[in-house]
């Protein structure tokens, strides 16, 4: 933008001292080139202070990582990937023949335990048993149900759902590898099919312009030339650079200062932008403008040049 300004501005010169015939000369050329300074640096600064602008945005999405409820051999995986399911379906399948053998055990024990207790019961009624011995067979029972219900869980998932409607990205599970309940090796990840947000992340002292409600454009670079309008629709209030969580180490500074830029998540409301979603993955990187109320006239200049940024994504290397 600073280019075209320059460009801009230096044809207006020209112009004027061809058609006033404005000697060239000590006073007039030094004049020119330091109007030129003044005029487009107060544009710039005036644009970049009321309308800020970010050229780190990243079109976010939530997933959810698949940790089945117990471990065990994979037996079948018929979900495919990239493929829209809904919730309730089948993702994988795991071996139950061990969590089957546990539940027919625990029964066998259930089924000794209550004829136990009915034995107890009736020689109580006869005065050959105390009251101490049925206490133990009902709690015998009752821990073997508990056992039992526990066990059947365990057997019930065996077989992992698909917790909402959504899809599984990049299905790698084969029949035959080892599906772990540990929380840190996932099976597979599982994207929620509830939308996808735009955020923008701001350089702080953009804050003082940053107002919710306020008008904001978005270029992304995989669709070049199109700008989609949309509004600010939050601004997050921290920033994960500051924050601190219980440990036995005091927070200190080392090294360089972080970036610590402000995520402003912008709604995209343009009619238009339907069209271009699925050219959109999850992920994408973009850019951002936002408008704010103050000097409005010149964010027509945000627009030229968020525009212009949007066209140089046509250009692009080949290998």
């Amino acid at each position: 933008m600073d280019l075209l300004l320059i460009l801009t501005y230096a044809a207006l010169c020209v112009a004027i001292f061809k058609i006033f015939h404005i000697p060239l000369n000590k006073w007039t050329v030094p004049t020119a080139v330091l109007g030129g300074i003044l005029i487009i640096g107060a544009l710039i600064f005036t644009m970049n202070y009321n309308h800020p602008y970010s050229e780190v945005a990243r079109y976010y999405f939530v997933s959810v990582p698949v940790i089945p409820v117990v471990s065990g051999q994979v037996i079948e995986v018929p979900v495919k990937g990239n493929e829209l399911i809904q919730k309730g379906d089948i993702l994988f399948r795991i071996d139950p023949t061990p969590f089957t053998y546990r539940v027919k055990s625990i029964k066998a024990q259930l089924i000794a335990a209550k004829g136990d207790r009915a034995r107890i019961t009736e020689l109580i009624k006869r005065s050959f048993g105390t009251q101490r011995e049925l206490e133990a067979t009902i709690a015998r029972t009752d821990d073997l149900q508990a056992q039992l219900d526990h066990a059947q869980y365990e057997l019930d998932n065996t077989i992992v759902r698909a917790p909402s409607k959504g899809f599984v990205a990049q299905v790698s599970l084969r029949p035959g590898m080892m599906a772990t309940k540990l929380p840190l090796r996932p099976s597979m990840i599982f994207i929620p099919d509830e939308g996808q947000y735009f955020a923008a992340w701001m350089r702080q002292n953009s804050l003082l312009r940053l107002v919710v409600g306020d008008e904001a454009e978005v270029a992304f670079d995989a669709i070049p030339g199109k700008v989609f309008k949309g509004k600010v629709a939050s601004v997050l209030s921290v920033i994960g650079e500051g924050q601190v969580q219980p440990s036995g180490t005091l927070t200190s500074y080392t090294g360089s200062p972080p970036p610590g830029r402000v995520p402003v998540v912008i709604e995209i409301n343009d009619p238009d932008f339907t069209q271009y979603r699925d050219f959109v993955p999850g992920g994408a990187y973009g850019q951002a403008a936002v408008y704010s109320q103050h000097f409005h006239h010149i964010g027509m200049m945000r627009k030229i040049l968020l525009r212009m940024a949007a066209w140089m994504n046509y250009i692009f290397p080949f290998h």
